[in-house]
């Protein structure tokens, strides 16, 4: 009995062993603003591929930040390369340029659109795969939607918002600092009509600095809504009730301005993708605790929608 223990042991390892030979990692340079890493499952099978597009900040293809190391995107597409779903996600052209060191003053949210579109063009008629999905997290959920109609076969939101960036900062310093809330609306006032402003309260420079004003003036013109609504295709729309950025509602507009997506809220999970049993405090740190392993709800979720769409 024990030998046959022994010999079953062996024999589930090296079948694990080699489906994980399987796994490739391939950094590819899909032109001079997109850097990313294809994921994928080396056989002569097609496979389903998902682009993975991050949220707002200098954040890298792994989901991270400077001072937030989570490694969501990372453990997203390890996760869903080892249910067979191949994924290329890439670094913001903003954290290239953060490492050269040559910063574009005339960035905007319309570069993150174009970088997308790029991506998907780059993939579309690549025969490994049968069929290409956008993944977009948080700020990289409107950016994905405003990008899938250039190909995609189905699109997925995580943490996306249903408001203008405008209406959703509003709402923020309502709940956190109501003081600013009217010099929040004022300014954003000025910046609807494509003018900058210096005359914000100091407590409000990270949301209005001068040099970024036109790069929140051009991603507060688009409205999740009515951009959700001229998607044809199946969508997914995910979100956590203790996601501290993006509440529930959110995802609820999307569902209502796009009546065949599917929309799915998942218990205890968080913006960057993970449970938290605990309070608020348990949850900002997590953002800086690579540790944590990813919601298998969420997991389930996107691999039963992708494969049954593919």
């Amino acid at each position: 009995m024990k030998l046959k223990i022994v010999v079953i042991a062996f024999l589930m390892s090296t079948l694990m062993f080699g489906q994980e030979a399987q796994m490739q990692s391939v950094n590819l340079n899909v032109n001079e603003h997109v850097d990313g890493t294809l994921l994928f499952q080396d056989n002569s099978e097609q496979q389903p591929l998902a682009i993975i597009i991050a949220g707002s900040g200098p954040t890298d293809r792994d989901g991270n930040q400077n001072f937030m190391q989570s490694n969501a995107l990372k453990k997203l597409a390890t996760a869903l390369g080892q249910n067979g779903i191949a994924t290329f996600r890439y670094d913001k052209r903003i954290v290239k340029q953060i490492r050269k060191n040559n910063v574009d003053p005339n960035l905007m949210f319309d570069d993150f659109i174009t970088d997308a579109i790029s991506v998907l063009s780059f993939f579309r008629n690549d025969e490994r795969f049968n069929s290409i999905y956008i993944i977009g997290h948080s700020q990289g959920s409107l950016v994905g939607m405003l990008a899938a109609n250039e190909g995609a076969d189905g699109f997925i939101s995580l943490a996306g918002a249903g408001k203008t960036i405008d209406k959703v900062i509003i709402d923020q310093v309502e709940k956190t600092a109501p003081m600013f809330t009217e010099d929040t609306k004022r300014v954003f006032s000025v910046l609807a009509e494509g003018k900058t402003t210096e005359d914000f309260p100091p407590a409000l420079i990270s949301i209005f600095n001068l040099n970024i004003q036109a790069f929140m003036s051009n991603w507060m013109s688009y409205d999740p809504a009515k951009e959700i609504s001229k998607l044809d295709m199946p969508i997914l729309l995910i979100n956590g009730t203790k996601d501290l950025q993006v509440v529930e509602a959110e995802a609820e507009l999307l569902k209502a301005a796009n009546t065949n997506a599917q929309l799915e809220i998942i218990k205890d999970m968080n913006h960057i993708l993970v449970p938290i049993a605990g309070d608020d405090l348990e949850n900002s740190k997590s953002y800086n605790e690579s540790y944590r392993t990813l919601s298998e709800e969420l997991i389930e979720k996107i691999v039963t929608f992708i494969k049954e769409n593919s």
